[in-house]
């Protein structure tokens, strides 16, 4: 015979009752705060470490575009200063 059917010639059971929150965490005790406190170092030291390294990354390329946009802008204020400057000499020598 199999497995199931020694099972079912023994008739039903009664479930044991599921163990309480409490329980659990006493039978665990120490072990999960312990874990718990050990993955917490260690999130903490790899945002302490990374996080500055991506801080300090995206500061930087921050930086550089800013002066990158800068750079356009300065260069289109320079082009427009001397439109500007050609367009009212022309009007002072035709007028």
């Amino acid at each position: 015979m199999s497995k199931h059917d020694d099972l079912l010639q023994q008739g039903p059971r009664e479930a044991p009752e599921p163990e309480t929150v409490e329980q659990q965490s006493r039978k665990r005790g120490l072990k999960a705060a312990g874990g718990g406190v050990a993955a917490g170092g260690l999130a903490l030291a790899k945002i302490g470490v990374l996080g500055k390294v991506f801080i300090w990354f995206f500061a930087y390329r921050g930086i550089v575009d800013a002066w990158r946009i800068g750079g356009w802008i300065a260069a289109a204020v320079v082009v427009a200063a001397i439109v500007v400057v050609l367009v009212l000499r022309s009007r002072r020598t035709s007028g």
